[in-house]
């Protein structure tokens, strides 16, 4: 069951939806028009499910070049919803932005729940009244930020779910492929979304910046299914221009760490720039399997010699990410589509690699040719020394697990950062493991036990 929250611009609907959803998802600002995609969390009452969404405000908020886009986003929400929370303002009084509002909802003959926000205390009881003249059933004062009539609330919504169906609930039900969309503003992320999706289902815009909220799109293709996380564009720190964009960078990096993968959306008509460089680093640090897609390809490509194009364009992203070069490339044009659904297959391959395992014969006998042919730096006096190495089974929780080599060696604080990049590149011969990183921990033994 979908129920969604509607209203005006901030007249609370974010913090209404956080409250029910019992979770920080939606930025609560007091600057109007802060939630522009469609946002959505299962909940759930009493062993009954539902979505919940929450929608951006539908009258006159935020740039006018944005507005028709959010409100025709809220009004398709509205429209596949079987409940509708009708948000309106205690404190600020019956609006002719509401009554417009009201001829809107009640042509959709969907249930519907007034809700009257902002009564913080119980002195503000009667404003309620004024709302009356709206003409629907059901009346609620409640409080968001203080949570005063959401006891109320979730009894009436509960009212309104149908009874859950014990023979198809499993337990053993997979959870979706979580895929972070990442990258610079206006790169072209909720348009490659769309793409792969079909639906304007995030809002699209030439305005930097107008994904503000991680915006979580659960989406199922050939039974498998995934969940897309659309993110704010990340700046650099001190370009922020509102403590909004910070609000919502925060948020696109703390993304980074659920996802099961990072795509990172370059445009590849302006090239690869510093903060790209940043983002990269971002994902590597936080050992993330990964994989790039160089957009609007539509600007680039030439009418001769697209593949060689195309070739100079991937070797050109090699090169300047090259601390994450194991990621694969993919060059589309979330525009036209081209090429767009080539990252389901690039997916299954990552799915595939986090399978792999290397025999541990075969890996001591290329890494013991390695440490022969290149030996490693001496350091203080020391130089590291490899007795025995083996493939970790990693985190069978993780479908996307990073491989994890472990060097059993006489001292950990010998093994450098080039020469762990060199050893990487070393297993990469035996296996590519395309779009995940190499974890290389390393465990101290003395030669005698070993």
């Amino acid at each position: 069951m979908n129920i969604a929250i509607v209203g005006r611009p901030n007249v609370g609907k974010s913090a209404l939806f956080n409250r029910i959803a019992n979770l920080r998802i939606a930025i609560v600002h007091g600057q109007p028009g802060i939630t522009r995609d469609r946002i959505s969390a299962k909940c759930k009452i009493g062993g009954k499910t539902f979505t919940l969404w929450d929608t951006g405000g539908i009258v006159g908020a935020g740039e006018l070049q944005l507005t028709g886009e959010v409100r025709a986003s809220a009004e398709r929400t509205m429209e596949e919803s079987d409940l509708i929370l009708f948000v309106l303002d205690g404190q600020d009084g019956l609006n002719p932005m509401d009554r417009e509002l009201a001829r809107l909802v009640r042509k959709l003959h969907k249930p519907i729940l007034l809700l009257v926000n902002k009564i913080d205390d119980p002195k503000h009881q009667p404003r309620v009244d004024e709302f009356s003249a709206l003409g629907f059933e059901n009346v609620l004062p409640v409080s968001a930020a203080h949570g005063s009539g959401i006891p109320e609330l979730l009894e009436k919504i509960d009212n309104f779910l149908p009874i859950p169906d014990i023979k198809h609930q499993t337990s053993d039900i997979k959870h979706p492929i979580a895929l972070a969309i990442l990258g610079r503003p206006n790169a072209g992320k909720s348009s490659l979304i769309n793409a792969l999706l079909r639906d304007r289902r995030a809002i699209v815009s030439e305005i930097p910046g107008t994904t503000r909220d991680a915006v979580d799109i659960e989406y199922e293709r050939e039974d498998k299914r995934y969940l897309f996380i659309d993110t704010a564009g990340i700046r650099a720190r001190g370009k922020h221009s509102s403590s909004v964009e910070v609000f919502s960078v925060m948020r696109a990096e703390k993304t980074i760490t659920r996802a099961d993968i990072c795509v990172l959306v370059i445009d590849a008509a302006d090239g690869i720039k510093a903060q790209d460089r940043r983002i990269a680093a971002l994902i590597q640090k936080a050992r993330k399997a990964c994989a790039i897609a160089l957009n609007k390809w539509d600007l680039v490509r030439t009418t001769c010699k697209q593949r060689q194009t195309m070739e100079d364009a991937i070797a050109n992203a090699r090169a300047e990410l090259f601390f994450i070069d194991y990621a694969p490339v993919l060059v589309t044009s979330a525009l036209t589509g081209e090429h767009a659904e080539r990252i389901f297959k690039m997916i299954e391959r990552i799915r595939r690699a986090a399978r792999a395992h290397i025999g541990t014969g075969k890996l001591n006998r290329a890494l013991r040719a390695a440490f022969a042919a290149n030996p490693p730096p001496m350091v203080k006096g020391k130089r590291l020394k490899l007795f025995y190495a083996t493939q970790s089974s990693g985190n069978q929780t993780r479908e996307f697990a990073p491989p994890e080599i472990v060097l059993f060696v006489n001292s950990p604080r010998l093994l450098t950062q080039p020469f762990a990049r060199f050893l990487e590149a070393k297993i990469r011969e035996l296996e590519p493991y395309p779009g995940l990183p190499i974890l290389l921990p390393c465990r101290a033994r003395s030669s005698a036990s070993s």
